[in-house]
């Protein structure tokens, strides 16, 4: 009896040390059944080696072990309380937010203004019933020029003029290429806006040597230059506001015949003459004209049975008018101060 009576003392004081060390819930389950387990526990064994013990000592070593089972499971209880408050508190400190932390504000973007400007304008567009299209900008010699009426000879294809990736391919000046795949692929009649980026060897206050182009074309049955000048009055009205004027001067152009320089009434003076339309109260804004019969050929058209036009504008020129921005540079140097402007 005597040694049972030392082994629930040594038993206790174990069970303190290991108590005094626990720090999670985790770590408290398993001395808990590690001790108070009903099929190995600590006190179970006790109490199966209670049934070797003689009948005289039996009560009294009866009355120890279910002491040390009381002193177990009160030291737990208190224990589980005690972590079960820490565990909280520190649950509370993660969700706890300083208020009077100064707070951060954060950056707000914004539409570049020539997105917006060609967004603007696609939106104009597509409210007329014109649809989307897209194509490349590496592209081959025929598509940029030669499908376009432009020979070899012509002076757009001069080097200082173009980018030449190789004898028979350039980054397109321009984006009539994509009339041509619009043509190709597809069978009159159909109204069709091209927006992309175009290259060319010019770079000043007013030039890019990258810049954004939209070109319109509209193809199908008695297409008239009536029409034409229908499209752009339309088109410039809902651009510039109701008051604005269309006046068109002859001009030329490989693909178009008859062609044309379309001039907008002065957005700055309404017309009377000021600085930006250097006292003329009209601005240039974009060309246009009515396909000429060759490139209707060189898709495969009849020209007898279908008509067209088409038109191009620079969507730089277009934003600068607009927000009266005297250097195109500023649209790529990326200076937040003017860019947020637009915001």
């Amino acid at each position: 009896m005597k040694q049972v009576l030392e082994k629930i003392e040594e038993y206790k004081k174990q069970f303190e040390e290991e108590l005094n060390k626990i720090e999670s819930l985790k770590a408290f389950e398993e001395l808990r059944v590690k001790y108070l387990g009903r099929k190995a526990g600590i006190v179970k064994s006790l109490l199966d080696l209670l049934r070797t013990v003689d009948r005289e000592f039996k009560p009294k070593l009866g009355q120890e072990i279910n002491k040390f089972k009381v002193f177990v499971e009160q030291s737990l209880k208190e224990a589980g309380e005690t972590i079960k408050k820490k565990q909280q508190e520190l649950e509370e400190k993660k969700k706890f937010f300083d208020i009077t932390l100064p707070g951060f504000k954060g950056l707000e973007g914004g539409k570049h203004p020539l997105t917006i400007t060609r967004e603007l304008i696609e939106e104009i567009f597509v409210s007329m019933g014109y649809d989307i299209a897209s194509g490349p900008e590496v592209e081959s010699d025929w598509y940029n020029f030669e499908a376009l009426g432009i020979p070899k000879t012509h002076p757009a294809r001069d080097t200082q003029d173009t980018f030449y990736i190789s004898e028979d391919v350039v980054l397109r000046t321009h984006t009539s290429n994509v009339q041509i795949h619009v043509m190709k692929t597809r069978k009159p009649p159909f109204k069709v806006i091209m927006p992309g980026r175009v290259y060319r060897k010019d770079a000043d206050i007013t030039h890019s040597p990258m810049f954004h182009q939209i070109e319109g074309l509209v193809v199908g049955e008695n297409i008239t230059f009536q029409d034409l000048k229908g499209t752009l009055d339309t088109f410039l009205k809902k651009l510039f506001g109701e008051k604005a004027r269309l006046r068109l001067r002859p001009s030329f152009f490989p693909f178009t015949e008859p062609s044309a320089e379309v001039d907008v009434s002065c957005i700055m003076c309404g017309g009377e003459g000021c600085r930006v339309c250097k006292g003329s109260g009209w601005l240039e804004i974009l060309g246009a004209g009515m396909v000429d019969p060759v490139v209707f050929e060189n898709v495969g058209y009849d020209p007898e049975k279908v008509t067209g036009f088409a038109f191009g504008l620079g969507v730089e020129r277009i934003a600068m008018l607009k927000y009266g921005i005297s250097d195109i540079r500023l649209f790529f140097d990326n200076d937040i101060r003017f860019l947020k402007q637009f915001r």
